[in-house]
């Protein structure tokens, strides 16, 4: 799933693929846009976090949570994307490029693929960038998009399943905010019953990019008896490059908890640890 900007290029000469750009940031939803607008890969089309990749914030479903699949699906058709195309995602640090991925293949999108290293390993070889807001044909050809909820875990299926001792429960979050020492954007700080902690940025060498599969599976040997991963975060968002990464590593069975902490704490009834796992 992932490629090398070599690969990327080759991609885009010889099959015409769809460059995504999905560049964004936290605390200015306006910048990864205004980047974009700056400078882009060739033919690159532009996709919102909040306004493509989200759905309407509610008081449950966590901050970001999936649009309704027949929003995304015209998104998608708007921006000049079918069931055909071939798309490599890319932005500044794998977490929105994987969130977008992760959506393609959770509504049997094949042909998707992720930047290894993003804009960032793309400048680096010198290769071109342009500044030409792209405005692909609407495709209006019936599609074959759904979501697999095999893809999905709700916090009801967590709740059913945070005791049963073949699935394990990743938080993706950092250390600190795992055991509860401090917590940026929560109400509530800690972490689910039962989770480890898996922080993303661990997946990455100091280039930015990934991990090799080996180094992968080494680091995510200790979840080798489980016969599936549920995988979380904040809001469903950082949790995706370690959904990409265990994917890489060889495990097949993984869902991720699109609402993530910011879901599981909406609901008074749901217990929050702190400190180490018990």
């Amino acid at each position: 799933m992932l490629v090398s900007v070599q690969e990327a290029k080759t991609m885009y000469e010889e099959l015409g693929a769809t460059f995504v750009d999905c560049r964004f940031d936290l605390q200015d939803d306006q910048l990864g846009f205004q980047n974009y607008e700056a400078f882009h890969l060739p033919g690159a089309v532009y996709f919102h976090l909040e306004q493509d990749l989200s759905g309407t914030v509610e008081t449950i479903g966590g901050r970001h949570p999936l649009p309704h699949l027949d929003s995304f699906v015209q998104t998608l058709k708007a921006k000049g994307i079918d069931d055909e195309t071939v798309i490599i995602a890319y932005d500044d640090n794998h977490a929105f490029a994987s969130r977008f991925a992760w959506m393609m293949k959770a509504i049997g999108h094949q042909q998707v693929y992720i930047l290894n290293g993003g804009i960032k390993a793309w400048r680096n070889k010198e290769y071109p960038l342009s500044t030409e807001q792209v405005e692909k044909p609407s495709v209006t050809s019936r599609q074959s998009w759904h979501f697999n909820e095999s893809f999905i875990a709700t916090q009801d299926y967590v709740r059913r399943h945070i005791e049963d001792d073949q699935i394990a429960i990743i938080d993706s979050r950092n250390y600190e905010r795992f055991i509860g020492k401090v917590e940026p954007i929560d109400v509530k700080a800690g972490h689910i019953p039962s989770a480890k902690n898996f922080d993303w940025m661990n997946l990455f060498k100091e280039d930015g990019l990934f991990k090799h599969e080996d180094e992968l599976k080494t680091y995510f040997s200790s979840l080798e008896m489980y016969k599936e991963i549920v995988v979380y975060c904040g809001s469903g968002v950082t949790a995706a490059p370690n959904v990409i990464a265990l994917w890489e590593a060889g495990y097949d069975h993984v869902r991720l908890y699109v609402g993530s902490f910011s879901d599981w704490i909406s609901n008074e009834d749901n217990e929050v640890m702190t400190f180490e796992e018990e």
